[in-house]
């Protein structure tokens, strides 16, 4: 029997969705709306890990019928553990792109082949940048 049969639960979603990398979110996350993030890019590294902040994207991904609607952010996670939108500096720009291109091919792959469902982007989503 193939998994695409299986009906993509929220259950399902959550345990396929940890899958494809470190970046989901669940506590944050619940039925249809789906919360990642990844720190990229470290902003200053000499500073100990508990003061250190990070360049990055997050993504707010939503289901909208038999697709999702994804919505990337891009800036700063702030040493309070909060994400801040910023225009991301020169040097952190091919990192961040590189890690939020590679989880999208695998969030469009993973939901393409197990549960035949498609991912659109927002029209606001800060994509590939």
């Amino acid at each position: 029997m193939s998994e695409v049969t299986k009906a993509p639960t929220h259950f399902r979603l959550i345990s396929n969705l940890k899958s494809i990398g470190p970046y989901l979110r669940e506590p944050l996350s619940r039925e249809n709306y789906y919360l990642f993030d990844c720190l990229s890019v470290c902003v200053n590294d000499q500073k100990s890990p508990e003061e250190r902040e990070f360049w990055g994207w997050w993504l707010e991904l939503e289901r909208d019928g038999d697709a999702f609607c994804a919505r990337y952010l891009i800036g700063l996670y702030d040493i309070e553990g909060n994400w801040q939108e910023k225009k991301l500096p020169k040097k952190a720009i091919e990192e961040v792109n590189r890690t939020q291109m590679a989880f999208h091919e695998k969030l469009e792959q993973m939901l393409s082949s197990k549960f035949a469902l498609s991912v659109k982007l927002h029209p606001q989503s800060a994509q590939f940048t």
